[in-house]
């Protein structure tokens, strides 16, 4: 990743809270409107929670995709440490998931759960329907950003430099399935820069909204695109492109 990105200003960085709680305010009267059951095809999907975050932080997504008709799963694992030892857990739960439904899976990743998400996609494509990542670095965990400090404190100093050389180079590569990574530049986190593809292609698309990063779970424009996107099947996946009045609501590049 380039020199230039840079960890966000610290305006973003403190306004992030106030943000978030709007975000979550404008969901409210969103629900009511967008919110209809049994709109999907009844498909799992398994939703994981950001670094330090856990199932509690991701229940209003959980609750906003199970209303459009999907069957949903938690990580099941409690808070979100970090730690690169999850992927043999999740590999698990994830057969599990597709054991039980026979049917492949939708990973939804929130930040660094984003991360883990696509890299369980390239473990087992077989198992998956497609990725979705809302403000996930996965171009540059080890880049400057706002959160590392924490990660150090919390794990007696390790860095994320610290983590499988092999394993870093390999997050930027794209999985073999489609992957729908939604990203924000009012990010006070994480430099937005790292939570986009580096080509997009029939497959991978990215997709810039208006959110902060602790928002982004709760975020309308955020729920709109996840809404579209799991009406998608694998075979015939297409690149999100808005309709109608929503068009208004996102960024004009």
């Amino acid at each position: 990743m380039s020199n230039s990105v840079a960890r966000p200003s610290i305006f973003w960085l403190v306004s992030e809270p106030g943000r978030a709680l709007l975000e979550l305010g404008v969901s409210i009267p969103f629900k009511k409107v967008f919110y209809s059951k049994s709109k999907g095809d009844g498909h799992p999907v398994m939703i994981l929670p950001g670094f330090l975050s856990s199932e509690h932080s991701t229940k209003s997504l959980r609750d906003f995709v199970s209303s459009q008709g999907y069957q949903v799963f938690d990580w099941g694992l409690g808070r979100n440490m970090g730690k690169v030892e999850y992927m043999e857990a999740l590999l698990l739960r994830m057969m599990e998931i597709y054991k039980e439904c026979g049917r492949q899976i939708t990973l939804i990743g929130w930040s660094l759960g984003g991360v883990f998400a696509r890299q369980l996609a390239k473990e087992k494509p077989n198992l998956v329907r497609q990725v979705i990542t809302l403000a996930s670095p996965f171009g540059g965990i080890n880049e400057p950003n706002n959160i590392t400090w924490l990660y150090s404190l919390l794990n007696g100093g390790k860095k994320v430099d610290d983590v499988n050389a092999a394993m870093l180079e390999d997050l930027p590569m794209p999985p073999a399935v489609p992957t729908t990574s939604i990203y924000s530049k009012l990010d006070g986190i994480i430099p937005w820069q790292l939570c986009m593809e580096k080509e997009e292609d029939d497959i991978h698309q990215n997709i810039e909204v208006h959110s902060s990063h602790i928002g982004m779970g709760v975020n309308p424009t955020a729920w709109a695109i996840i809404a579209d996107r799991l009406k998608q099947k694998k075979v015939n996946w297409k690149r999100f492109k808005p309709q109608g009045l929503l068009k208004m609501v996102f960024p004009r590049n």
